[in-house]
């Protein structure tokens, strides 16, 4: 596990049994742009499986942050679902946080992060973080399509793959 505590006393932590899922879930649920109305058991899942940072007022032990990061902890991650609640923002923890999980990540032999964001730019790139070739990377998105049984939604069939001859 990795601890991370700064002058000011805020603790950042990778122990899951930190993490206060039920507020993640809400923050992320509730005031997340790219995770609005997320499920319960998605965001459980989604921690089980991937390495969380939760960053933890010294006063209270109270949860302030929180970071997820999907990675192979040798050579690749992706860092996701990053939230400061509204009330500590200012405090240069979005930063903080980041340039820990990088840290960490570069520790363990990890050189290459990638994430999204849509209004966060100057936060990641005070850590080092820079645009992408879009040349270089491709995707396949299929979050507009129904995706589980678990969203009560019909999942749509797979096309058909095809050969030319």
């Amino acid at each position: 596990m990795f601890t991370l505590t700064r002058d000011d006393g805020y603790t950042i932590s990778t122990d899951p049994a930190r993490l206060d899922l039920d507020l993640v879930h809400g923050w992320l649920s509730r005031d997340a742009y790219w995770a609005l109305g997320r499920d319960r058991e998605t965001v459980t899942r989604a921690f089980a499986g991937s390495v969380g940072f939760g960053v933890y007022r010294s006063a209270d032990g109270r949860q302030v942050a929180v970071a997820r990061v999907i990675t192979d902890r040798a050579t690749f991650a992706y860092l996701c679902d990053v939230y400061v609640d509204r009330a500590e923002r200012g405090h240069g923890l979005g930063t903080w946080l980041a340039g820990a999980v990088r840290d960490h990540l570069a520790e363990l032999g990890v050189r290459r992060i990638l994430l999204a964001t849509n209004d966060a730019h100057g936060v990641y790139q005070k850590v080092g973080f820079g645009g992408v070739p879009a040349d270089r990377w491709m995707e396949l998105d299929q979050r507009d399509q129904a995706v589980s049984p678990l969203t009560s939604k019909d999942r749509q069939p797979p096309r058909p793959l095809t050969v030319e001859s």
